[in-house]
């Protein structure tokens, strides 16, 4: 075995532990009357994600996804998701940290969001909401771009 080949303790290590619905919600606040609306409803999405640690190396990833379906000011449906996932995160560098949380984990959560949120519309007695993929890369560096503007704007107002 070569010396390039012997694994050391200083190895990145990503792995996940452990993926789960932390929370489902799903409401029909107009049913059974809703049932009977024959308008196409009009549906938003919301995604948020939020990272903790939870112990030495380990975080927990919580993709909130909500998707909220009305006909005018009526609500059709609510469904609320979040996809937890509790990852292992070691010998990662500090700045690579927050674009894993952020971009990496949400990628991997997802797809089980998709599927829950579907399932829960589905059970709910509507047609499924099939999500479209998200680029969590972009959706991150767009907050960057806020947030840096947002210092520079505080900078110059001080």
């Amino acid at each position: 075995m070569s010396e390039q080949e012997i694994p050391t303790q200083d190895n990145p290590v990503f792995a996940i532990e452990k993926l789960y619905i932390k929370d489902l919600s799903v409401e029909v606040p107009n049913a059974p009357q809703i049932f009977l609306e024959r308008e196409a409803p009009k549906v938003s999405i919301q995604l948020q994600t939020n990272a903790q640690g939870i112990g030495e190396g380990v975080f927990e990833v919580t993709l909130t996804t909500t998707v909220t379906s009305k006909i005018e000011e009526k609500t059709v449906f609510l469904v609320e998701v979040g996809q937890a996932g509790i990852f292992r995160i070691q010998n990662v560098p500090s700045e690579n940290m927050e674009p894993l949380l952020s971009i990496a984990c949400p990628n991997i959560l997802f797809p089980y969001a998709r599927e829950v949120v579907s399932d829960a519309v589905i059970r709910a007695g509507f047609p499924p909401v099939l999500l479209q993929p998200v680029n969590f890369e972009a959706l991150y560096m767009s907050r960057l771009q806020e947030a840096a503007k947002d210092a520079s704007g505080a900078a110059t107002i001080q």
